[in-house]
C-alpha cells in the first residue's frame, strides 16, 4: 500500500471557528486542527489567547495532499475568505489573536505566500494594503476539545449564523470546484 505525502500548512484568518470551517471542506484537505501559534509562552489556554497578551494567533493547522491541492490554492482560498486587509482584527474579533498570518514550514511557502500576495496586490484584488503576516512556524498547540468541529456542532448559534454561515456561502461560490461536496 502506497502512503500518502501530506504537507502541513498553518495559516490565521481571525477566529479558527472560522478557518476550520472553510478549510475541512476543501478536497485534498485531510486534517485541520484548530489551535494557536506565534506566541511567547508554552501551553497557552484559550481563556490566556483571548486577553491577546500571549502574542499567539488562533490559527489552524492543515495537513493536505499536494497532489491533490496546492499550497497555492489553498492560500488562494485563505485569501478569498476572510479580509488580509485589517490589522488584528476579523469583523467583530479584535486584538493581535485575529491577525491574518501565514506560518510557513519551508522557503518554499514563505516564496509562494509572498508571490501570492504580491499578485493580488498588483490585481488590486482588496482596496486597502494586505497587512497579512508571513513569518516561519513556530510551536503549534491544539485548542481545548470544545473548539474543534465548532461550526458543524453549534450551526444554531447566532455567531456560526452571522460570521461563519457568509464565508461558507462565499466558498461555495468563488470554489465551488474545490470543494469535497458541492453542499
Amino acid at each position: 500500500m502506497v502512503q500518502k505525502s501530506l504537507e502541513t500548512a498553518t495559516l490565521a484568518g481571525g477566529c479558527f471557528w472560522c478557518t476550520e470551517a472553510v478549510f475541512k471542506r476543501i478536497k485534498g484537505v485531510e486534517n485541520v486542527i484548530p489551535g494557536f501559534t506565534g506566541g511567547n509562552i508554552k501551553n497557552p489556554a484559550y481563556r490566556e489567547i483571548i486577553t491577546g497578551r500571549t502574542g499567539h494567533a488562533e490559527a489552524i493547522q492543515i495537513s493536505f495532499d499536494p497532489e491533490k491541492i496546492s499550497f497555492r490554492d489553498l492560500l488562494l482560498i485563505f485569501f478569498g475568505t476572510h479580509d488580509p486587509t485589517t490589522l488584528n482584527r476579523q469583523q467583530n474579533d479584535v486584538g493581535t489573536q485575529y491577525r491574518s498570518a501565514v506560518f510557513y514550514h519551508s522557503e518554499e511557502q514563505k516564496n509562494t505566500a509572498l508571490e501570492v500576495i504580491g499578485e493580488l496586490e498588483n490585481e488590486k484584488v482588496f482596496q486597502d494594503k494586505i497587512v497579512t503576516e508571513v513569518t516561519p512556524a513556530s510551536n503549534f498547540y491544539v485548542a481545548e476539545e470544545e473548539h474543534k468541529d465548532y461550526y458543524d456542532q453549534h450551526r444554531q448559534q447566532p455567531y456560526c449564523q452571522y460570521i461563519i454561515d457568509p464565508k461558507i456561502e462565499k466558498l461555495r461560490k468563488s470554489f465551488a470546484d474545490k470543494l469535497k461536496t458541492p453542499n
